[in-house]
């Protein structure tokens, strides 16, 4: 009876217990079903709305701050984290920094290494944050920063010579603009893909270098070296275009990478009245010219020994990755031998100057910084042309090279689809064909006489050529009109120069006036016609 009674209890009990738990699970189930009611009535509600249905005084303080009160919470926030930031960044800024120093160290540097790296106890100030930009796939996020640190930085480093030295990085000072792209936005959070980080803009970045224990100056051009290749890594790896990709969620983020857009095409054909950085003689000048200054992206021109007014006539092609942002530098240097070169003067061209297909000769006047143009000392001149040509076909934009002239059989070779040549193999046609050249008139030429006139006559001729066609002697005239027509003979026109020289005439030899050099892409790519003046 009393393992009746026993069974049926626990029965009883049992069957309790388990409606209780049926019933519990259905009321939160209930529960969970009006919270999603409630979250889902809240997410479709405006700030309007919250605002009206929320009191002023139960606002977050933060919420009724002004731009500068917000800027300044961030920054305290910022102060409170940073002694972690830095703890987290410097090994990673150690492990990521030092194989980018080694595509841009000088060739006086054999290797450069951080043997310490910490940011010290000075955080970031914010000084400005805005959204630049949004739509439906990316949402981009500007903070202007400001920082003047305490970090600690030594550099242990290898010259060429076989010299190590412990270098110290100090009184550094940054401000900039730290551009943040989320992109592509996604459902799942925290909503987007990846973040993309660079800097707006080259910034202003000061710092001093000391040897530690030593003199800086004891290897010339050390300083230099080192101070070019600490600008060059944060300017080619930070500045935008370029960006460091930081995956948030896992996927293929390929597509957000640097990638070229278009080719540009280069002649460095002479520089004239160049300063003279030589006590004895003249400078031997030669052009470094890049657009991202990787060491296998620079391109490095012949030295021209003991001239002022140097002609190189070299083809470069430099790829393009974003025509918008991008830009062509020259600088020209005076080759000292086993000695450091010493720079002459630089010059800059904004890619987006360029129209598409269309050549553009230039005449830069160089500066002794790029940066800070306080010099204003003529430093000479350098003489450019330029092509850019899309890989994408822009409408109106065909290609330069196709169909201009009769094709030799190796042009015909090398021409692979309809629209003209492979771009890449461009520089290996040769054009062949006649040249007609008109020499009509010269202004204003300089007195070369006692009596003030001059007897000036042209001289006219191929750089790769033999022939040389000369006009007539105009006396007595600083305006002399010719109307000469002379016909050259031409086997490489993409990479000849016409050279117009001219002299004044006298009874026992004669006196150089002046030149002016052409190139003959332009007469082939646009129409026939070229002028140029001395």
């Amino acid at each position: 009876m009393a393992f009746l009674f026993g069974a049926f209890l626990g029965l009883v009990l049992g069957v309790a217990v388990v409606m209780a738990f049926v019933r519990l699970e259905n009321a939160r189930a209930e529960q969970r079903r009006e919270l999603a009611a409630t979250v889902s009535s809240f997410s479709k509600l405006t700030v309007q709305d919250l605002r009206n249905l929320i009191p002023p005084e139960f606002y977050p303080s933060w919420v009724s701050f002004t731009h500068k009160q917000k800027l300044k919470w961030l920054n305290q926030e910022l102060v409170k984290i940073w002694p972690f930031v830095t703890e987290a960044a410097s090994e990673l800024i150690k492990t990521t920094v030092e194989p980018v120093f080694e595509q841009y160290k000088s060739f006086i540097l054999a290797s450069l290494h951080f043997s310490k790296l910490t940011l010290g106890t000075v955080a970031p100030q914010f000084t400005g944050v805005s959204i630049v930009e949004s739509d439906s796939s990316a949402i981009t996020m500007e903070l202007e920063l400001q920082w003047d640190g305490n970090p600690n930085i030594v550099l242990d480093i290898q010259t060429t010579l076989g010299i190590s030295l412990p270098v110290q990085v100090k009184n550094i000072g940054f401000t900039g603009v730290l551009r943040l792209v989320f992109k592509p936005l996604v459902s799942e959070f925290p909503c987007f893909g990846a973040v993309c980080c660079s800097l707006r803009e080259k910034s202003k970045v000061d710092f001093t270098l000391k040897v530690i224990g030593g003199d800086m100056t004891a290897i010339p051009g050390i300083s230099d070296a080192i101070e070019g290749t600490i600008r060059d890594t944060i300017e080619d790896t930070l500045t935008w275009p370029n960006r460091i990709i930081i995956p948030i969620v896992p996927g293929d983020y390929s597509d957000l990478e640097l990638r070229p857009v278009g080719l540009l095409e280069v002649k460095l054909v002479e520089a004239r009245d160049l300063k003279n950085k030589d006590l004895v003689g003249k400078s031997d000048p030669f052009a470094v010219l890049y657009i991202r200054p990787l060491h296998e992206k620079t391109k490095k021109s012949k030295t021209i020994n003991n001239d002022l007014n140097p002609i190189w006539n070299e083809h470069y092609e430099f790829v393009v990755e974003d025509i918008s942002t991008q830009h062509l530098t020259v600088k020209i240097y005076d080759d000292e031998g086993l000695q450091p070169s010493e720079i002459i003067g630089s010059a800059r061209v904004d890619l987006a100057d360029l129209q598409p297909g269309k050549v553009k000769d230039l005449w830069l006047d160089l500066v002794k910084d790029l940066e800070i143009q306080r010099d204003k000392k003529p430093r000479g001149q350098v003489h450019l042309e330029l092509l850019y040509y899309p890989y994408a076909k822009h409408e109106g934009v065909s290609n330069p090279f196709a169909n201009q002239i009769q094709l030799t059989s190796l042009e015909k070779v090398l021409k692979t689809e309809p629209n003209g040549y492979d771009v890449n193999q461009r520089k290996n046609v040769i054009m062949r064909g006649v040249l007609s050249v008109t020499v009509i008139s010269a202004d204003d030429l300089p007195p070369m006489d006692i009596g003030g006139k001059a007897d000036p006559f042209v001289v006219v001729y191929l750089k790769k050529g033999e022939t040389k066609k000369k006009t007539r002697v105009v006396t007595d005239t600083l305006n002399p009109i010719w109307n000469q027509t002379f016909d050259f003979v031409v086997e490489d026109a993409l990479h000849d120069l016409l050279m117009v020289e001219v002299w004044d005439h006298d009874t026992f030899g004669k006196d150089y006036i002046g030149r002016c050099i052409l190139t003959l892409t332009r007469v082939l790519l646009e129409g026939g016609t070229a002028s140029g003046r001395s």
